[in-house]
Order: structure tokens, then sequence, then C-alpha cells
């Protein structure tokens, strides 16, 4: 079985529902409380045991690049000044892990975009990770993935439950439950069911582990709904060829492409903060107050 040393993170999308924020600045780098969301995400991708991060950026992403490299003039201000904790913590950005990046020239869809990066991960299975996705879990979501993959050895997808009136706005999964515990074996995805058009209410997130057959039916994918080339398609004909899993995860997921699960990712992400927790808390408490 081969280890699952690398992770694709497409950071390339415009970030039109964060307009006018994300005109000059990537929506992956608004904050979460005090670091920007990409950060989470590479975060987890470390504690889950990866080697390399693959960017697939796009032109105005260089802000991404930067916050991940050692900036030696801020380094040298730091230094002088004797801030040695924040210059230990800006160092250990910078170290956390190996990060290459590939650009993606065309907006031509996730499923382009993870198809750019065919030629860095080469003939190992890998995991991708939307830039805006985080999740909070005692056990990183990818972490989890990867211990089911040393059981399965296949393709898996995480999923969540979603009401059955919200399908409409995922990728769905249909299947059967396996002896395995929260992991069903894919029969069917759909994206974006219309409704009454599927029983099922897993939704795909933003956490996917894949083998590296995906290129191959990627490149072989066509252009759908605005000349963009979908995954969902490529996933399917990846799970009719060998089989698939989706893992329904534990831990809670926040949309923060999404302006209201943005917002309560920084107030849970601000509650549990070691040094803001409790003044913020006491902070909402009075705001609920009568009168107040």
């Amino acid at each position: 079985m081969k280890k699952i040393r690398k992770a694709v993170i497409p950071v390339a999308g415009l970030g039109t529902r964060f307009l006018p924020a994300t005109k000059a600045i990537p929506k992956e780098m608004l904050t979460i409380v005090d670091r920007p969301t990409i950060q989470y995400i590479v975060e987890e991708v470390v504690a889950s045991g990866i080697d390399e991060v693959i960017l697939i950026t796009s032109a105005g992403k260089s802000a991404i690049e930067n916050h991940f490299d050692y900036d030696f003039q801020l380094d040298t201000v730091l230094k002088e000044k004797n801030k040695t904790d924040l210059r230990r913590e800006l160092q250990d950005i910078s170290n956390l892990i190996d990060i290459v990046s590939v650009r993606q020239k065309e907006p031509l869809g996730l499923g382009h975009a993870i198809w750019m990066a065919r030629n860095v991960v080469g003939d190992e299975p890998f995991l991708v990770l939307l830039g805006d996705d985080l999740v909070r879990s005692r056990v990183p979501c990818c972490k989890q993935m990867i211990d089911l993959y040393s059981q399965v050895q296949e393709s898996i997808v995480a999923i969540q439950r979603v009401p059955m009136d919200q399908t409409y706005q995922y990728g769905i999964v249909e299947g059967e439950e396996t002896d395995l515990e929260r992991t069903f074996k894919v029969h069917r995805m759909v994206e974006k069911p219309a409704p009454g058009t599927s029983d099922s209410n897993m939704a795909i997130i933003g956490r996917y582990l894949l083998m590296p057959e995906i290129f191959e039916l990627l490149e072989k994918t066509t252009p759908g709904h605005g000349g963009e080339i979908q995954l969902t398609d490529a996933l399917l004909a990846l799970s009719n060829r060998r089989g698939m899993y989706a893992y329904e995860f534990e831990g809670r997921r926040y949309d923060a492409g999404d302006k209201l699960g943005y917002l309560k990712a920084i107030v849970d992400f601000a509650l549990e903060h070691p040094s803001l927790g409790e003044p913020f808390k006491e902070h909402l408490q009075k705001c609920c107050e009568p009168g107040s």
C-alpha cells in the first residue's frame, strides 16, 4: 500500500461571494480570528502526516505563497524589537511543510484545477482539500480518511448529513452501509440534484482521498455547465472503475466560503481561543442581554 504523501489544495477561485473584500485579497487569506483560512487547512494537512502541499493558484494569489514563505526583512525587524514569540510563530509557519505551486491559467472548474496537479502528484494516491472548507475535530479529518484508506485501499470522499431541502446545494452520494463504522460503499453520485431526484442526504464536503487514475478520467471528462470540468463526473467514473467509499467524518465543518459560514467559524474559533475565549464569551453574553 502506497503512503499518502501529498495534498492538493485548489486556491485559484476568484472569491466572488466575498466581494468587495476579495477584490485585492485572496479569499483564502481572510482571517478566522488571528490567522488566514488557508493556514488552518495547511495545519490540518501537517497534523495528518502529509509531506507536501501542492497549491493550484492563479493570478493575484501570490499572497498565499508569501504567507508560507520566509520574510527576511520582517524577521530582522522582529529580532531588533526583541519580539521573540511572534518571530518564532512566523518561523514556524514558514517551516510548516514543503509547498509547490502550480498555475491554473484558465478558470475551467475544480476538476481541471485538480488535473493541473498530475505531474507533481505522479502515480500515487493523494488528498484534495478545498481552501474554504474548515473542519474542527479531535482527530484531523484528513487523518481519519488516511486511517480508513489503510483498510479499504480505495478512493474516499468525506460526507456530512444535510437537511433534505438543502441537498440541491451539494454533490450527493448514494450508497450502502459497510461493516466499517461511518463508511458507505458509493453506488451513485449526483451533482446538486433537483428536489425529489435523490433519497440521500449524504453531501460531499471539501475533503477527498483519490487514486491517481482520477487524472486520466478528468482528462476525458467533457466540460459541463459554464464550460467547467466537474470533479463529480470523474469521481463517478472512478467509482465505477474500481470502487469508492464515502466516510461520514467526525467533527464540525464550516463553509468559510459562505458569509454566514465564515461568521460562524469566527465565533466558534474565537470562543476556543486560549486568550480571547473568555472575554469574547462575556461580550456575547452582554450582547444577548435584554435591552443591550
